[in-house]
């Protein structure tokens, strides 16, 4: 079965984005974009690069993690508005929406039901894992079929904006099963569902 991981990055205080829910990446983002961070995530995970920064970086490697990448429509609205329809298009590409009737990217997946069922679904395919990239509302959503949760911590605090889940309280133990600290501050702690 496939695994599914929601790899985000995050403050200190548990927020992947500010209040507004724009892109808290990129140069002048709220996150550090410069260190040896970056270039673990072009060299382990490059999978999770928007095709803009792998065209940037002149890059194209097969995919080694996933295959699969779900996202929420907040998040798939913030590159709409930067003018990409599809920032994954080396992925199959699902975003989910109860309010969106279609997307523009021709290649992505318009899904307006139940977020868990669909994960089941794509879980017993075959292929790579499944990447959640966000948000945190979708993320709630799909907490129970989260098997690894990766996190991207920044040393930066918000104070306040989108936390990495959002929603009700529900309870649920996962174990460290690594972490990585980089001279940028940045830290990866990775997690496995218990």
């Amino acid at each position: 079965m496939r695994k599914l991981t929601y790899f985000v990055a995050s403050s200190i205080d548990g927020f992947i984005a500010g209040p507004d829910g724009t892109d808290p990446s990129g140069p002048d983002g709220l996150f550090v974009f410069e260190g040896g961070h970056i270039a673990n995530i072009i060299d382990e995970w490059s999978d999770i690069l928007p095709g803009p920064a792998r065209e940037a970086l002149g890059i194209d490697p097969p995919n080694q993690r996933f295959d699969t990448v779900l996202e929420g429509r907040a998040s798939y609205e913030v590159g709409l508005a930067a003018g990409v329809d599809d920032a994954y298009p080396h992925l199959e590409h699902y975003v989910f929406s109860r309010t969106l009737t279609e997307c523009p990217g021709p290649k992505v997946r318009l899904v307006s039901g139940d977020p868990v069922e669909k994960a089941r679904e794509l879980k017993r395919q075959d292929g790579l894992g499944i990447w959640l990239v966000g948000g945190g509302t979708l993320a709630n959503a799909l907490r129970p079929e989260i098997d690894e949760l990766v996190v991207k911590l920044h040393p930066v605090v918000l104070g306040a904006g989108i936390p990495l889940f959002r929603g009700g309280f529900d309870h649920q133990r996962f174990d460290l099963t690594g972490t990585t600290v980089f001279d940028s501050g940045v830290t990866h702690l990775t997690y496995t569902k218990r």
